[in-house]
């Protein structure tokens, strides 16, 4: 199981780390930029869910706070950005970018933290 939540886990960099950069680079929000954030926050879940599951639940940890944290932001990522992408608000498209490159770099704590937990065990 381990590996299966590792791979998801990986797949969420993947697809966060292109929708996100990419948005950045065209500067501006496309519905396949999207598409990569629904697909990492649901990666992410799934990752996240395993490891819950290998761990016998959730630790108050600050992997597991952080952790918690990043998906919530991923979630209200990606939903704001449907709404901007569905709505077409150029004002409220700038801060949404300046944001997204803040969620992914937060993203980063909890994933680099488990990379370093992981390999200290």
């Amino acid at each position: 199981m381990l590996v299966f939540a590792i791979v998801f886990i990986t797949l969420a960099l993947f697809f966060y780390t292109i929708g996100v950069w990419s948005e950045k680079r065209d500067g501006t929000l496309k519905l396949w930029h999207l598409a990569f954030f629904w697909l990492g926050f649901a990666c992410d879940t799934a990752g996240t869910t395993i490891m819950q599951s290998i761990a016998g639940g959730w630790t108050l940890s600050f992997h597991g706070v952080t952790g918690v944290l990043a998906i919530l932001l991923m979630l209200f990522h990606a939903t704001w950005g449907s709404i901007v992408l569905v709505r077409k608000d150029q004002k409220t498209a700038k801060v949404f970018h300046r944001f997204s490159l803040i969620v992914w770099a937060l993203w980063l704590v909890p994933y680099l933290s488990g990379v370093i937990f992981g390999i200290a065990r």
